[in-house]
This record gives C-alpha cells, structure tokens and sequence, in this order.
C-alpha cells in the first residue's frame, strides 16, 4: 500500500476499513463530508497529524485503508422512515468515533468512492443504496437500468420481477426482498434456478388486514356508502321503517376462503359479533385452527351455498385464480355479502358485476381488483352495492413501517449471507 503520508496530489481517495482493528489512538481532524458532496482536499492539520504520527499510528492507518468492494442495492420505491433508516445505517460513514477521511493519492485522475466495513456482524457499510425517488412505480426501463449489476434487490407487489428483469439485473443478483406477504409478482420458478434469495413480510401486516375486511364488510352489508350519500344530497328526510337497511351479522353463517394467517385473524374479530356458524375451505383441511371458531372444513360449493357472508382471504395460485366466477355467485343466498381482500384475480370481474347488477347476490365490498388501479369507467364502480378501497388492508403507519423495515433487514442478512428473519422458502 502506497504511503499516504507523503502524498501531496489534490486527486483524493475515501479511507475504508476492510477489517476491524484497534481504533487509530488519534481522533481524525477532518469532517466527514455529506454523501451528496465532493470529497474536500486534504487540510493542512490533516496532513500533518498523518506526517508527524508514529510507526503505529502509521500502520494502524494502513490496515484501515484497504479499499473494499461496495454491494449495490437498488430499491424500486420510496419506502416509510424505519426500513429506510436500516439502510440508511448499511451504508453509514461513521464508525465509532471515526469518521471516514479523504486522503490526497497521487497517481489518479479519478475519484474511487468507497464506505467502510465494520465489525461482523453489523451490515453498516457493506452497500451502496440507490433508490428510485418517487411514490409512484418505476419504469420497466428505469427499474432495468437501475437493478442491472445489484447484489439486492428491495421491491414492491406492483413490480413485477420476471426473466427479463432477472437478465437485466445479471449475475450479481443474490437478494430479492419483497415488501408484501404476496409474491405473485415474482417469477419464483426462475428466481429459484438462478439460486436467488427471497425474503417477504408475512405476520406483520396480518392485523391491520383483519381489521380492514370486518371495515369493509361492516361498511357493505350496512350500505355505508349510501347511507352517507344520502345525507349528503338530501336524501334524508325521515325516519323511514325499511329505508337504508341492511344486514346484520349477528347470528349469521360466515365462510372463509382461506384459513391461514389472515383469515384467522378475520374470524377472530368476527366471533364476538355473534357469529352463529364459521365454514372454510381451502386446499386441506386446518383442524388445529379450526377449533378455535368450530369452523367446519367444507367443499367451495357449499361454502358459497350456506354462507350469509362470504370473505376471500387466500392465496393466489394458479388453482385460487378465477375462483369466484359465475358458478359460484350462482351458488350464493341473494342476500349473501362477498368480500375480497386477497388477490384481485380470485374473482372474475365481469361475472361478479352481472351478480350483483342482476341481483344474484347482496352486496359486495373489495380493497383488491384487476387491474389496480380499477380505471374509473369501470362498471363495478357504477354499482351503489359494489364499495371497492383502493388495496389498503395494510395502510396503518405502524404497519407499513413494520413492513419495511422487516423487508430491509431481510435484504440485508441475505447480502451478508445469513438467515433471514422473514424467508421465502423455495
């Protein structure tokens, strides 16, 4: 390694450290610039702490000065403050009491920017994050330019990673974390044969999305939407015996498609509201969950025939999609409620709206659609016992939060090769 101290050159290089050592027995008298600034020339007092150092000083400085070899992380999204912060934190400057320092080298016409290594096992320092900038999705070929050469890859339900992103992004690619409990839009068959890492967010937004379809069914078999439009263009006059009613769920039959996490939680809630019978289905029968509710593990067709309300809560796999078509509503009480907050693609849409625009079924109530977002002239939203959310089952703050900061330290620990705390087993 070339002797720092006696360089005179303006052309500057970052000091990184490669290893953990002992801390150099003097504090740097140069300030760390910000990421955005350029590197500042050496100072004077900088130079001269470095010339008039010791032999230890000097090689405790040389074996902190061994250049290291950033892994890049593209993130497709701005996420909420917590998962940016453990970034943030993956590739901070400062160490300790050290901050990194900008040595003058001869010899170099360029800049080589680098980030320090801490001790294992902190991630600080091993990344180098870019981002796009803006809440709403990126560009297929902004999100190609921006993944090709990334060792990680940090993305949301609305983007979708297939072979071709997966070629873009090269062989680099070890990481990809998720931000969502779905992975629908990850090609999994491909990103398995590369030998690529996924991480997701399961658990952690299971509450807020249980609370969210009670919302939702509450708000549709109440005609909450209407009761309010009422009120607002005068509709309400007086108290009238049958006027605005709706359905109670209070000694009613309540079917779930989907016992898992999320519809557990679902049926949790519902129980003290007086719920006379629980029916799912799904693809086996979940006894242990079960007995909880006395849920009664029954065929699809049944549960769509004894059902008063009906909540969609499962997966979406090739044999869930276009599950709820017109056999099914067929199937369903007139005065049945449906609620979907799944996948937009469990349910066929143009058969859904023939249901209720023909009276088949109740009422219906959907936080997911295909395609989202559902274009405005869509005839579903033409429908006053139709109330579609736009996909928000788990917009609490705290949850997405939670999400995100799960999704960041799952990226993470996939770059440094350790377990995942949330990982998609392939």
């Amino acid at each position: 390694m070339q002797d720092c101290s006696r360089a005179e050159s303006p052309e500057v290089i970052q000091v990184c450290w490669d290893n953990w050592v002992t801390p150099l027995p003097f504090r740097l008298p140069w300030p760390r610039p910000a990421p955005s600034e350029a590197p500042p020339r050496l100072s004077s007092s900088a130079a001269s702490v470095l010339r008039s150092g010791g032999p230890g000083q000097r090689r405790a400085a040389g074996r902190w000065m061994n250049p290291v070899r950033l892994m890049k992380v593209f993130v497709t999204r701005r996420i909420p403050p917590e998962g940016w912060a453990a970034l943030a934190r993956a590739a901070e400057v400062q160490v300790g009491d050290f901050s990194a320092a900008w040595i003058p080298r001869t010899g170099r016409s360029s800049l080589t920017w680098c980030r320090p290594t801490p001790p294992p096992p902190s991630p600080r320092g091993r990344c180098q994050v870019e981002h796009w900038d803006s809440d709403e999705p990126i560009p297929d070929k902004e999100l190609e330019r921006g993944v090709a050469g990334a060792h990680g890859l940090l993305c949301l339900l609305t983007d979708r990673v297939d072979k071709r992103l997966l070629d873009a992004a090269g062989a680099n690619l070890k990481v990809i974390s998720t931000m969502s409990v779905g992975v629908d839009h990850l090609a999994l068959d491909e990103i398995k044969k590369r030998g690529i890492r996924v991480g997701y967010t399961p658990d952690v937004l299971t509450d807020a999305t249980a609370e969210l379809a009670v919302s939702l069914l509450l708000t549709t078999c109440r005609r909450l939407p209407e009761a309010i439009e009422e009120v607002r263009n005068g509709g309400w006059t007086s108290w009238k015996p049958l006027w605005m009613c709706g359905y109670g769920l209070t000694q009613s039959t309540v079917g779930i498609i989907g016992l898992g996490r999320i519809g557990q939680a679902i049926a949790r809630r519902l129980k003290p509201f007086g719920i006379q019978k629980f029916l799912y289905t799904g693809r086996q029968p979940r006894p242990q969950e079960a007995a909880e509710f006395q849920a009664e593990f029954v065929s699809t067709p049944k549960l769509a025939a004894e059902s008063d309300f009906i909540i969609v809560a499962c997966s979406l796999t090739p044999a869930t999609k276009g599950l709820c078509n017109k056999d099914f509503f067929q199937q369903m009480k007139k005065t049945a409620v449906f609620v979907n907050i799944s996948r937009g693609d469990v349910v066929n849409q143009d058969d859904l709206y023939q249901a209720l625009a023909g009276g088949q079924i109740a009422a219906a109530g959907m936080d997911v659609t295909t395609p989202e977002p559902l274009p405005t002239n869509h005839p579903l939203l033409t429908l006053k016992n139709c109330v579609i959310l736009p996909h928000i089952g788990s917009a609490t703050y705290g949850t997405r939060n939670t999400m995100s900061l799960l999704a960041a330290n799952n990226l993470l620990a996939g770059l440094r090769g350790e377990p995942m705390p949330s990982e998609l087993k392939l």
